[in-house]
């Protein structure tokens, strides 16, 4: 009689069997995403399908956090991972290790959603971007060694300014570990702080074998590099996310090194042409000022300097008069209004109404002008001013006017 086994032992069973084949160990599958879900922990969940069949896939967080581009429903993809039983609920699934989107056309798609994302916030506007240095004393470049790219820029640029030092930052330029390695190399030229320029790119290919300059984290390396920025990325018919957010684009990894140093020849013809400038300015204005020193040598002031120094003798003499006699008519005219003044005022003085006889009756006690006869009483000393001096009187008796005597 055979065993009974329980759904647990069958379940392991079963699990060993899948952990344990070689096929199912590291196998590509390729479908189209559909139920998408990507789970607040980082995880996501989603069912691989084609016309027949599909299977249920799962990929955590330390896997999906690389991906250049965001999964979606009806994208179709190439995954790579292992199948398993997840023992809970008896199910076999898909638990995938890496990612990329099926065919050319899937490429395309990640390549406009990630190139939206970014202008949106953006990373692509001119009031960013850095200007590229006139003639930068050190370039940093980052690319790989082996390539066509490296030997393009370093023959355009020793052969148009051979005087420029060059830092090169190897990388790899394609594959999995190909963006990684170009964020690295942009954080490194950036600590170096003596770098002018950085020029970051490679030779052309497919849009596969460009991918690593579509990926998010190569865009925002670039973004916040405090130096500025070529993207020579292909050829001059392909585009990168690289080159629309760097602070420059090269058409090619040659253009770059023309776009990065001015043609040393070129800046010497030019020196030179300025210097012939700057010496004919300066014989110029030699010539003119030797000119006009000729003139004031047969000016007559430097042949009889004592007929200048009469003139001017004569000329203030003149003035001299002309001053004095208006200052006399100044004067005269305002003694006039002064005068004028002093007879107005001498009108109201109070001494001159006193000089005419009459006067000014004042107590004695609080010096106050007494106006009526209410003010006093009997026996209140008063002051009564004259125009030779002042009395002093006792009030007898006071009537108001209009009384009876």
């Amino acid at each position: 009689m055979k065993p009974v086994l329980t759904v647990s032992e069958v379940t392991n069973i079963i699990k060993y069997l899948f952990d344990n084949n070689e096929i199912l160990r590291h196998v590509y599958i390729k479908g189209e995403i559909s139920n998408f879900k990507h789970h607040i922990s980082g995880h996501m969940y989603f069912t691989l399908k084609d016309e027949k069949s599909q299977i249920r896939c799962v990929m955590f967080r330390n896997n999906n956090i690389l991906l250049p581009f965001m999964p979606e429903n009806g994208m179709r993809v190439v995954a790579l991972g292992f199948i398993s039983i997840f023992a809970k609920s008896g199910e076999y699934q898909l638990y995938i290790e890496d990612l990329q989107p099926d065919g050319i056309g899937a490429l395309h798609i990640a390549f406009e959603k990630l190139k939206e994302r970014l202008d949106k916030e953006g990373l692509f506007e001119l009031q960013r971007k850095q200007p590229i240095p006139f003639l930068p004393k050190k370039i940093g470049i980052i690319t790989s060694l082996t390539g066509a790219a490296i030997r393009d820029l370093l023959t355009v640029i020793k052969r148009r300014f051979s005087n420029v030092d060059i830092i090169i930052a190897p990388v790899l330029v394609q594959g999995r570990d190909a963006a990684e390695e170009i964020c690295s190399a942009i954080l490194e030229l950036n600590r170096l702080k003596n770098i002018d320029v950085i020029i970051v790119g490679r030779g052309g290919g497919s849009i596969e074998e460009l991918w690593a300059f579509n990926e998010e984290k190569v865009a925002r390396a670039i973004a916040n590099s405090l130096i500025p920025v070529i993207s020579a990325v292909g050829h001059e018919t392909d585009y990168t996310i690289s080159d629309f957010v760097a602070d420059k684009r090269a058409p090619t990894p040659s253009a770059a090194g023309e776009i990065a140093v001015p043609e040393k020849r070129v800046l010497q013809n030019e020196i030179r042409y300025i210097s012939l400038r700057l010496i004919n300015g300066i014989l110029s204005y030699i010539g003119a000022r030797r000119q006009k020193l000729e003139y004031l040598k047969r000016a007559p002031i430097f042949k009889r300097p004592e007929t200048y120094i009469i003139n001017c003798s004569l000329i203030i003499d003149q003035t001299s008069k002309r001053l004095q006699k208006d200052i006399d008519l100044y004067i005269s005219k305002n003694k006039s209004i002064l005068n004028h003044y002093i007879a107005r005022l001498e009108a109201l003085n109070p001494l001159s109404i006193l000089k005419r006889g009459y006067s000014i009756c004042m107590s004695a006690d609080t010096n106050k002008i007494i106006k009526h006869p209410e003010d006093v009483k009997k026996g209140d000393s008063v002051v009564i001013l004259l125009s030779g001096g002042r009395l002093l009187c006792s009030v007898e008796d006071s009537k108001r006017k209009g009384d009876d005597d």
